[in-house]
């Protein structure tokens, strides 16, 4: 292409002044002297010419292509009943027909619901990002396939990052159903023992009589109701215990409706206990009792009773009765009327003095089978005619005596069941062989009767037995020397952490059960963990919110603990199961809002698409083929569709790839211009005047 530029040899500015006056001049010129007027003026323009220093410039320029922004839905809600196939076919002959049309090319770029970790679909978001290379000037248009439920949809058409046509193209069909169950109001916390209200509703695209929901706890059917379609129910769950309190929530599917995904809704309510109420009876005053009183008051949430029996029946002196300072051991309120209140009873070096009579220790008895927790911290006595082994706690007591009390130093070590409980597992100190602990000075010699033993001492002989016992739970500590590591004796041991871990497992801290499946999410990444006692885990089955199931192996992290890690795509409710427990976790933020509406919709995305003269239609009218419309080139339109076709604008942009540039007005020929130019004004100039003379 050819052209003629200009290069001032003097300021822009004072150029167009002498552009203005040699115009007024050469006017002036031609109207007062007439023929030789002309040559002034051709000599005028030819002087300014020269300072313009004029060149024709001849560039080669290459075209570029236009580039079509294809956005691809990938979210959970164009995955469903068949809307993922039509994206995909139409995507293909989409992506066929631009790059085999010259000057165009396509840029395709997928939008997840996961993408960014933002809630719901953001198509404009990812659109904006995926052109932010290419010039606005080389946008030719953009076309969404999608089922039509975007969360980002924008005002106004100047908002978008280009200036050409924005066409929607809607997977799924025109009447479709769906029932989803919308939670209202889940509380996070609740007291145990007490009420929380869930309250919940369920939304139908076509209502009519009310939907059956089923309300489970912790995997346990807890009851079911009709609810009225659109209608807030309120759903009363009583807190049983302490830790997560899983709730879920299902509404029968309606007939012939998209998916069943949104249908359930999972609630965890941590259970939180008002006061952690635990008695402490201790025997005779020992050094270990304070160790044990100081774990127990340092929790602010634990409310200690505790007893220590100073002056047993048989000890006999004159004092009278009403002259001791000493409060009479209230064993008919505590073990008879209020025993069911206490979350923990523990026995430090308690001998069976006749304090508590027989009808007391059946009560303990019916109280651990009932969901009760009871430690055992043993000491001498238990290997002696007073042990409580030799009263009905025997029932539920994991260990008896054999009558020994071992004298020695020894290092408690952990054992291999213990390895894989929750309660010593990673114990500070006694994850190296030998321990790094101290040693403990006296151990009462017993066999274990069953349960777990998780800590040993010397003779193969137990230190620390847990066991279950029906609905409750049951430790004996076979040494009362745990003291020694908080007087720090040769560098000590963890025995808050021992302790506390100990009670924690008493009183159904979830973090310490034994067996237990739990799922956590970060971003895309799923983390199962199975908790066992035994030697390996058994697969686990993972269902996705859109129903697809997959079989999860599980591998060995530490020993008791597996573990596997997943990639998910999908956001929502995931369900973790195996042979004998279930867990459950929601990837993305809870209720989201790609599971709040899944019918497809050509509505939401028209106003923006027709702002900009593109348009919004189904890629399915009527049976099941797609009906993917043409592709047209269009210049200088304002409106960019058709009932077949879609149009594109095309913006005919091109590359300067060399540049040629011949001067006009320097060297010799300019000089030979302009001095004949000259030369020529002052002829005429001088035969005018001769002319006048001889006249």
């Amino acid at each position: 292409m050819w052209n003629i530029s200009f290069a001032p040899l003097i300021p822009t500015s004072l150029f167009t002044a002498l552009a203005i006056a040699t115009v007024i001049a050469a006017i002036a010129a031609i109207a007062l002297k007439r023929a030789t007027g002309v040559l002034r003026a051709l000599a005028l323009a030819a002087c300014l010419i020269a300072l313009g220093d004029p060149s024709l410039r001849k560039e080669e320029r290459d075209p570029i292509k236009d580039v079509v922004a294809v956005v691809v839905d990938k979210s959970a809600s164009n995955r469903i009943a068949g809307r993922a196939e039509e994206t995909q076919n139409t995507l293909a002959e989409l992506k066929r027909r631009i790059d085999s049309t010259p000057g165009l090319e396509s840029r395709v770029i997928e939008v997840n619901d996961l993408d960014g970790g933002a809630d719901g679909t953001r198509l404009f978001a990812a659109l904006q990002a995926g052109l932010a290379d290419v010039a606005s000037n080389r946008v030719a248009g953009a076309i969404m396939i999608t089922d039509g439920v975007a969360h980002d949809i924008p005002l106004n058409a100047s908002d978008l990052p280009f200036k050409a046509p924005l066409h929607a193209l809607i997977t799924g069909r025109a009447n479709e159903r769906d029932r989803r169950i919308e939670l209202v109001e889940a509380p996070k916390f609740g007291i145990v023992g007490r009420e929380q209200a869930i309250r919940v509703r369920v939304m139908d695209s076509n209502p009519g009589a009310p939907a059956r929901m089923k309300v489970m706890r912790d995997g346990a059917p807890l009851s079911e109701m009709d609810v009225a379609i659109g209608q807030i129910v309120r759903v009363p769950i009583r807190i049983e215990h302490g830790g997560a309190n899983v709730v879920e929530l299902e509404v029968a599917p309606a007939p012939n409706e998209l998916t069943t995904a949104n249908n359930r809704a999972v609630v965890t309510i941590e259970g939180v206990r008002e006061k952690l109420r635990v008695l402490l009876v201790s025997g005779e005053p020992h050094a270990g009792e304070r160790t044990w009183r100081n774990l127990l008051k340092s929790d602010a949430n634990v409310e200690l009773v505790h007893f220590t029996i100073l002056r047993p029946p048989e000890k006999q002196d004159s004092t009278p009765i009403n002259e001791l300072s000493l409060i009479a051991f209230p064993t008919r309120e505590l073990f008879g009327d209020k025993i069911k209140e206490f979350d923990l009873i523990i026995f430090d070096r308690y001998a069976n003095q006749s304090i508590l009579p027989r009808l007391y220790f059946d009560n303990i008895v019916r109280y651990v089978r009932d969901g009760g927790a009871v430690m055992v911290a043993a000491g001498p006595e238990f290997a002696s005619n007073a042990s409580l082994a030799t009263t009905p706690l025997v029932q539920v007591l994991p260990a008896r005596p054999d009558g020994r009390v071992i004298e020695e130093p020894y290092l408690a070590r952990i054992t291999d069941l213990g390895r894989r409980h929750p309660v010593t597992r990673d114990l500070p100190g006694g994850e190296t062989e030998p321990p790094t602990w101290s040693e403990w000075l006296r151990l009462v010699s017993a066999r274990a009767q069953g349960g777990a033993t998780v800590m040993g001492g010397p003779q193969d002989r137990p230190v620390m037995v847990l066991s279950r016992e029906e609905k409750g739970r049951v430790a004996v500590i076979l040494s009362d020397h745990a003291w020694l590591w908080a007087r720090n004796f040769r560098a000590g041991g963890p025995h808050l952490e021992m302790l506390r871990r100990v009670s924690h497992w008493l009183m159904k801290e979830p973090q310490l059960d034994e067996e237990a499946l739990r799922g956590s999410a970060r971003g895309r990444a799923i983390t199962i963990e199975r908790q066992t006692m035994a030697d390996k885990a058994a697969p686990v089955m993972l269902t996705s919110p859109g129903g697809r199931q997959k079989i999860i192996e599980l591998k060995e992290a530490q020993p008791g603990r597996f573990q596997a890690v997943i990639d998910t795509d999908e956001i929502g409710l995931h369900r973790i199961a195996d042979d004998k427990l279930t867990a459950f976790v929601g990837v993305g933020p809870e209720n989201p809002r790609e599971w709040r509406d899944v019918l497809s919709t050509t509505e939401l995305l028209r106003p923006i698409a027709e702002a900009t003269g593109g348009s919004s239609r189904r890629l399915v009218e009527r049976g099941d083929a797609l009906r993917i419309p043409n592709i047209v080139m269009m210049r200088g339109a304002t409106r960019y569709a058709a009932s077949d076709s879609i149009g594109l604008r095309a913006n005919d942009q091109s590359i300067v790839r060399g540049v040629a540039v011949w001067p006009v007005f320097v060297g010799l020929a300019g000089l030979l211009l302009l001095a004949s130019l000259l030369v020529g004004a002052w002829l005429g100039e001088g035969g005018r005047l001769n002319r006048q003379q001889r006249a």
